[in-house]
């Protein structure tokens, strides 16, 4: 069974930095679009950032300049990197993968909780 496993998430104050991580196992890596979404409280999952198996890169305009996607093949570990962290940013984050080939499966991780203090 396909396993994604958040991590790093906390409470920060506005300004600061955190990093998330994902780990990815029984799943192909190397054929796998990641991605990290967040959804707050009353609000609909947004996408924050996705990363393809070629490393290519897309962001939502509002983390732009701000968040950074990566990936280690090697780990099997997608990393979001979150710097000047805005009370807006508070929400879960969840680890997503979209597997780039058919059978195009799609699988979540379980979220993990982002808060940023003003």
């Amino acid at each position: 069974q396909v396993q994604l496993v958040e991590s790093g998430g906390g409470l920060v104050q506005a300004g600061g930095s955190l990093r998330l991580s994902c780990a990815a196992s029984r799943i192909i890596f190397s054929i796998h679009t990641m991605g990290w979404y967040r959804q707050a409280p009353g609000k609909q999952r947004e996408l924050v950032a996705t990363i393809t198996s070629g490393g290519n890169t897309n962001y939502a305009d509002s983390v732009k300049g701000r968040f950074t996607i990566s990936r280690d093949g090697t780990k099997n570990t997608v990393y979001l990197q979150m710097n000047s962290l805005k009370p807006e940013d508070t929400a879960v984050y969840y680890c997503n993968s979209k597997r780039e080939i058919t059978p195009r499966d799609d699988y979540w991780g379980q979220g993990t909780q982002v808060t940023v203090s003003s």
